[in-house]
C-alpha cells in the first residue's frame, strides 16, 4: 500500500479535483503559531452543495474575524475520493491548512437536514474519531453540531458534545472564548469546559441531560444532571440585523457550484404562519435589514467578486416591508454593471408587474408558486392564506410578462387531507393552463404567448416536524401514500402539465429522524456498519437498509413517523425554547382541524411568544 504517495496524484484520480484542492482566492489563511484555538466548520455534503450556503459564508467568516481564531472548512468527500483516501490512509483534512480534522480543538457540523446525519457519520469516521462522544479521549476535539436540526438534535445527542441552537454569530465567537480562556487558566478538562458551556445561552449539552422513558416506549422525563444545568434552552438570535457581522467577501470556488452568485440576507424569521413550516416557526421574529445597509452589502460583494447575479433570499422576500425602495437603491448601480436581481422566494398573494419588471427572473425561463394545497378549505386549514384568485392574477401577471413555464409545488398527505383535495391538484393546474389560453386569445398570441404553456406539478410528502402546529400529526403510511400519489396520476390528463412526486420512502426515514429521540442513535450506528452516507441524494438513499438498520437496533419506524403524539406528551425536544409557545402551537393544530385561519404578523399579533426574544426592525416590537 502506498503510504506517501503525493497529494497530487491522488487528485488527478478523483472526477473533480477542485472540490478537495483549496488555495481558492478569498480563503482565510493565519499564522497557526499566532492563534489560540482552531476551528473545523464542517458541511455534509458535496463541496458544490457546502459552498454555496450562506449560513456557512456567514459563520467562515465571523470566527475567522476573531484574531486568537482560525476557522478552516471541510466538506464530504465524494464516493472516488473517499476510495483513494481509504486506500492510501489519508484522513479527512480542511481545506485551508491540509491539516487533519482531528487535530483541531472545535470541529462544528451544519446539520441543515435529517437527511445528512449519515454523512456526518461518515465524516468523523474519515477523520479517524471515535463515533460516540462517550468514546473519545480528552485530547480529541470538541463537536458540535448547529443548523435547524439541532431543534431535535436527540437521534444524533449520543454523537455530539454540544449543540448550538438557534444563531450562531456570535455564540459561536463566545464558546470558542471560553474554551481559550479554560485553555489559558488551566481550568480546561472536557467535563468542565461541556459544563461551563451549558451555562451559555443557547448551548445545549446532550450529556448532562436524563431522558426517562415510560412503558409504552414515549418519554417520561427529560432531567438536567446539575442543579446549575438548565432545564431549558433558549436559541439565539441576532437583535439587530443591521450591525450583525456579514462578509465582505467571499471565498471564490475554482469550480462550479450550486449557485455562482452573490446572496444577500435581506432578513430573517417570517410574518406568515404555515402550520407545516418549521423554518417560519424556529426563526421567528422577523428582524429586517434595512435597504441602505444590504445596498452597501451588495456592493461590496459585486467589487470582491464580480458575481453578475444578486439573489435576494429570506424565506419570503416578497414580505419585506422595504422592497420597493432596496430595488430601486440596487438597480441605481447594478443597471450599470449589467448585474441582474433574483427575488427566488415569491408568494403568489405578492407577486406583481412592478416585481416582474424589477427582477430578472422573470426574464429567464419560469416562475414557481407554492399552492400547497389543491383546495382552499385545505390552504385554510394549513393556514397557508393564498387563494386560487392569488395564484391566477399571479399567472396572468407571468403569462403577459412573456412567461410560458409556470411550476406548482404541492404537499400530499397533511393534516385534514381528503381526496377531493389531491384531486384539487389537478384542478387548479388545468385552471392555470385554461388561465394562458385565455390569455393568449386576448392578446391574440403575441409576445409569449406564441410558445405552449407549460405546468409542472410538484407534490412533496408532508413531514411532521418539531416546533410547528402539526409537530403532534402522524404521516400517512406508505401504501396510504402511494395511493394517493396513484390517485393524483390518474387526474393529471392535460398534456400541458407535468407531474413529478417525491419518493415516500425518503420522506418516512425523514419523519423517524426528526420527531426521533435518543434510541435512534442505535439505528444510525448500524447505519455506518453498512457504510451508508448521502443519503440525500437519490443514487445513495437505499430504503432496504434502513429497514435493515431499524431492524437490527429493535426500532419501530412506525412509533416515531405514523403515530399522532398526544397533547400532553413529552416530546423530545421539550429542552429546547424556540420562542414560539407550545400553547400557541397547540392552539394552531386545532384552528387547523377547524378550517381555520391565523393572519399574518403584519396585520395583527396572535402572541406566539416570539416577542419575548427582541429584535430591532421586528415585526413583534411593531405590534405590541
Amino acid at each position: 500500500m502506498e503510504n506517501n504517495i503525493p497529494y497530487e496524484r491522488i487528485l488527478k484520480r478523483v472526477e473533480k479535483p477542485g472540490r478537495y484542492a483549496g488555495g481558492e482566492f478569498g480563503q482565510t489563511i493565519k499564522n497557526k503559531d499566532e492563534i489560540k484555538a482552531r476551528f473545523a466548520f464542517c458541511f455534509p455534503d458535496t463541496y458544490e452543495i457546502g459552498m454555496s450556503n450562506l449560513g456557512m459564508r456567514i459563520l467562515y467568516g465571523s470566527l475567522n474575524e476573531h484574531k486568537d481564531i482560525w476557522c478552516e472548512r471541510v466538506f464530504a468527500p465524494w464516493s472516488d475520493m473517499d476510495a483513494q483516501m481509504r486506500l492510501h490512509n489519508i484522513p479527512l483534512c480542511a481545506l485551508e491548512s491540509g491539516d487533519p480534522v482531528r487535530d483541531f480543538d472545535i470541529v462544528a457540523f451544519t446539520l441543515q437536514y435529517e437527511m445528512c446525519y449519515t454523512t456526518v457519520l461518515y465524516m468523523l469516521e474519515l477523520a479517524g474519531l471515535e463515533l460516540l462522544a462517550c468514546d473519545r479521549e480528552e485530547n480529541d476535539p470538541v463537536i458540535i453540531g448547529g443548523g435547524p436540526c439541532a431543534y431535535n438534535a436527540e437521534p444524533i445527542a449520543d454523537f455530539f458534545d454540544i449543540f448550538s441552537i438557534g444563531e450562531g454569530e456570535e455564540a459561536l465567537v463566545e464558546l470558542t472564548e471560553l474554551y481559550i480562556k479554560m485553555k489559558e487558566d488551566g481550568s480546561y478538562t472536557k467535563s468542565a469546559f461541556l459544563r461551563a458551556a451549558a451555562k451559555l445561552d443557547g448551548f445545549y449539552v446532550p450529556s448532562l441531560y436524563e431522558i426517562g422513558y415510560n412503558d409504552d416506549n414515549t418519554i417520561k422525563s427529560i432531567t438536567p444532571k446539575y442543579d446549575d444545568v438548565p432545564a431549558k434552552i433558549t436559541k439565539r438570535i441576532i437583535s439587530d440585523m443591521d450591525k450583525s457581522y456579514f462578509p465582505d467577501k467571499f471565498v471564490m470556488p475554482y469550480i462550479e457550484t450550486v449557485h455562482d452568485r452573490i446572496t444577500l440576507e435581506v432578513y430573517r424569521g417570517c410574518i406568515r404562519g404555515c402550520r407545516f413550516c418549521q423554518a417560519g416557526m424556529i426563526y421567528r421574529p422577523v428582524r429586517e435589514k434595512s435597504p441602505e445597509v444590504l445596498s452597501e452589502q451588495a456592493k461590496k460583494l459585486y467589487d470582491a467578486t464580480g458575481y453578475d447575479e444578486i439573489s435576494l433570499i429570506s424565506l419570503s422576500i416578497s414580505d419585506y416591508s422595504k422592497l420597493r425602495p432596496l430595488c430601486e437603491q440596487l438597480l441605481e448601480w447594478t443597471d450599470d454593471n449589467m448585474v441582474s436581481l433574483s427575488l427566488p422566494s415569491l408568494r403568489a398573494d405578492s407577486f406583481s408587474k412592478e416585481l416582474m419588471e424589477k427582477i430578472s427572473s422573470v426574464r429567464t425561463s419560469g416562475l414557481t408558486f407554492a399552492p400547497e394545497a389543491g383546495t382552499q378549505r385545505l390552504r385554510d386549514a394549513i393556514n397557508k392564506n393564498v387563494t386560487e384568485e392569488d395564484l391566477m392574477n399571479a399567472c396572468t401577471v407571468a403569462f403577459e410578462g412573456g412567461k410560458s413555464q409556470v411550476k406548482l409545488y404541492f404537499m400530499l398527505g397533511q393534516p385534514t387531507e381528503t381526496y377531493e383535495d389531491l384531486a384539487g391538484i389537478a384542478e387548479l393546474a388545468d385552471k392555470v393552463v385554461d388561465k394562458f389560453f385565455e390569455l393568449k386569445r386576448e392578446h391574440k398570441g403575441e409576445g409569449g404567448f406564441k410558445r405552449p404553456p407549460s405546468v409542472t406539478v410538484s407534490v412533496s410528502t408532508f413531514i411532521p416536524k418539531p416546533f410547528t402546529p402539526f409537530q403532534w400529526e402522524a404521516q400517512d403510511e406508505l401504501d396510504v401514500v402511494y395511493d394517493k400519489q396513484k390517485y393524483l396520476e390518474s387526474k393529471m390528463n392535460n398534456k400541458f402539465v407535468k407531474f413529478h412526486h417525491h419518493d415516500a420512502k425518503v420522506s418516512r426515514v425523514e419523519a423517524v429522524l426528526a420527531r426521533g429521540d435518543r434510541r435512534l442513535s442505535r439505528v444510525l450506528l448500524e447505519s455506518r456498519k453498512l457504510g451508508m452516507c448521502f443519503d440525500a441524494w437519490d443514487e445513495f438513499f437505499d430504503y432496504s437498509k434502513w429497514l435493515k438498520c431499524f431492524e437490527a437496533a429493535e426500532i419501530d419506524p412506525a412509533f416515531y413517523a405514523n403515530r399522532r403524539f398526544g397533547d400532553n406528551e413529552i416530546l423530545p425536544w421539550d429542552m429546547i425554547d424556540c420562542g414560539v409557545t407550545k400553547e400557541f402551537m397547540l392552539k394552531e393544530n386545532k384552528k387547523a382541524h377547524e378550517n381555520i385561519t391565523t393572519p399574518n404578523c403584519s396585520q395583527n399579533c396572535s402572541a406566539c411568544g416570539a416577542n419575548k426574544l427582541g429584535g430591532e426592525r421586528s415585526w413583534c416590537k411593531r405590534d405590541l
